[in-house]
């Protein structure tokens, strides 16, 4: 009989497509009574392609042997619990490098040189009536310090050079061998950055760590790019700061509490807004499903996982 596995959520259409070929797949999501569903089905489920899995899910699932999680990020998995069990744990990494790098650069850009304003204006009629939109800035000569350079960091900093950039980063440590100044303190790296990009992991360890202090020492004119979590940017801070003046502007993918938006950041004109797409093309996207169907599969027929986390 096919291996069962649980699904909590919808996942990349390859998954979708391809999980069913190899497995009895269990959609817990579109579940009419998801408790009932569970506790009927739980005893039999040995893997799962999920987004979140705490300890009370883990709880009921006793015959759990792998979450395959459908993004680069895993901080929606209880890895401690994992390990305790012996529950292995794959995501997806490297797939979707060059994705998150473009958009990345794409919405500093789009902040810079405002092009969703200047869209806007000439949609409004305004250029014909008023005359030339107000000059702008540009990424040519400013420094850009990176919160994170992991694999998709690398690709950004790769970009924002051929954008003609000075790259600094911030880490838990320096990389040896990266051709980039290394700063061990993020309030010394914001002090020195006309732009700061967040790609560092979520979790309790970076929860809030561009903080008011932070963005503070970024400035009024300062550019601030969370490509990472919402968790990660003091959010009450930020907006205010946006507000005020106290910060120069802001291109978000991620949100504190999304898909809930801050009204206040609606309203912004030194804001560009996007509702999580960093990895959103049809490419990448259709890569991670592959990757969760195919890390699975490896560990049902006991190869090596292509990219473990646990």
């Amino acid at each position: 009989m096919p291996i069962e596995i649980l699904t909590n959520h919808k996942l990349h259409r390859s998954a979708e497509m391809g999980l069913p070929k190899h497995f009895t797949v269990h959609r817990l999501h579109e579940a009419a009574d998801s408790k009932a569903y569970l506790a009927e089905i739980a005893p039999r489920i040995r893997g799962a392609a999920a987004w979140h899995m705490d300890k009370k899910l883990l709880d009921a699932l006793p015959n759990l042997e792998i979450v395959a999680n459908p993004g680069v990020g895993y901080d929606g998995v209880d890895i401690a619990e994992c390990k305790k069990r012996g529950i292995r744990v794959t995501n997806t990494p490297d797939v979707l490098n060059d994705a998150m790098a473009e958009i990345t650069i794409g919405l500093m850009v789009a902040l810079c040189r405002r092009i969703p304003q200047a869209d806007r204006y000439v949609r409004d009629g305004r250029w014909e009536k008023q005359g030339n939109f107000p000059l702008m800035g540009e990424l040519t000569g400013k420094t850009v310090g990176i919160i994170g350079l992991g694999r998709i960091g690398k690709e950004i900093a790769r970009r924002c050079l051929a954008m003609k950039m000075r790259v600094v980063y911030f880490g838990r440590r320096q990389q040896p061998h990266q051709p980039y100044v290394y700063y061990g303190d993020l309030f010394e790296m914001a002090r020195e950055a006309d732009w700061l990009v967040v790609v560092a992991p979520g979790g309790e360890g970076t929860r809030g760590i561009v903080s008011r202090k932070v963005l503070e020492a970024l400035g009024p004119d300062g550019m601030l790019v969370n490509m990472a979590r919402g968790t990660l940017v003091d959010e009450k801070a930020l907006v205010e700061m946006l507000k005020s003046g106290g910060l120069g502007g802001a291109a978000l993918d991620v949100f504190d509490m999304e898909p809930h938006v801050p009204p206040e950041l609606v309203v912004l004109d030194n804001v560009v807004l996007s509702p999580h797409q960093g990895s959103a093309t049809i490419k990448t996207r259709d890569a991670m499903g592959d990757l969760i169907v195919a890390n699975l599969l490896a560990h049902f027929e006991g190869r090596p996982l292509l990219s473990p986390v646990v």
